[in-house]
């Protein structure tokens, strides 16, 4: 792939913790080349120490916009001028568009995992959820999930972060009427018990990226349901221990991937207006489904 860089290109980035891993650039510089606009996506090694200053730096070089993973989903809210309503809502930006030096906020990771999930064959509607995590992603995919019709969403996070969850949890019920439970991520009885009866697990945490690619929430296949779909937000490594169990279990499942190109589908019209060439940027991957 050629980008051809001009004295007009506009400059748009990815801020995270790691970075590196990130398939973002491919995938929105992919696009850029396909519909030939004079854009450049670049990925940059950000913390929340550096954060403001990367903030800063958008207004100052007038970058068009940027995605922002962990650890700086809910951190970046306060050097924003506003955020949309999906992300006041779950307290987490995932986008945020230059608008002539007004840098506004959005979410588009719960329609991302949602889009991944239709895509996928699966359907939330009436179902089960157990969701692991209540971080940047984990609570924008709670948010989505409630909003489009689950009938209940166990929530797994470290007991460190229960105070913090269930005030978000209680907001998200109040609005939406979904039943949704707190439970603890350290009590894998709890987990494995919960897993019988539930239709959907999402994992919205780190558990089973770099540098721990082997670990993972779930002690083994035998603690998946036998009608669990499975998912995965990490796609780095495409395939993670709570995936792999999940094929041993003969589980369907998904990795990452799929939410990163529909959440970027939706990032990418905010951007630019226009919409992203889905399929181009799959066949470009080298993958034929998602």
């Amino acid at each position: 792939m050629s980008l051809q860089i001009s004295g007009h290109t506009g400059l748009l980035g990815f801020f995270a913790d790691p970075a590196a891993h990130s398939k973002s650039p491919f995938m929105y510089n992919t696009a850029f080349q396909k519909l030939g606009m004079d854009y450049v996506y670049l990925a940059f090694q950000i913390d929340q120490t550096s954060l403001a200053d990367a903030i800063r730096s958008m207004r100052t070089l007038q970058m068009r916009g940027a995605n922002v993973s962990m650890p700086n989903k809910t951190a970046v809210i306060q050097y924003l001028d506003d955020i949309s309503t999906e992300a006041r809502l779950c307290n987490a930006v995932n986008t945020i568009v230059n608008e002539n030096g007004r840098l506004i906020g959005y979410n588009t990771d719960g329609t991302g995992a949602m889009l991944a999930l239709s895509h996928a064959g699966v359907s939330i509607q009436g179902k089960h959820l157990i969701i692991l995590g209540a971080g940047g992603a984990g609570t924008a995919i709670i948010t989505q999930a409630a909003l489009d019709g689950a009938s209940k969403i166990s929530v797994f996070v470290r007991k460190q972060s229960f105070w913090k969850s269930e005030d978000f949890l209680e907001k998200i019920r109040k609005k939406t009427g979904c039943r949704i439970a707190l439970l603890n991520l350290e009590n894998p009885d709890l987990l494995k018990a919960e897993l019988v009866h539930a239709d959907i697990l999402i994992n919205a945490t780190s558990i089973g990226m770099e540098p721990n690619p082997d670990s993972c929430a779930v002690s083994g296949p035998k603690d998946l349901g036998d009608h669990l779909f499975v998912m995965d937000i990490i796609y780095s490594p495409e395939e993670t221990t709570l995936l792999r169990y999940a094929k041993t279990a003969g589980l369907s499942c998904c990795n990452g991937l799929g939410m990163l190109l529909y959440q970027g589908a939706a990032a990418f019209r905010l951007y630019t207006g226009e919409e992203l060439p889905v399929e181009d940027v799959r066949r470009a991957w080298g993958i034929s489904t998602l």
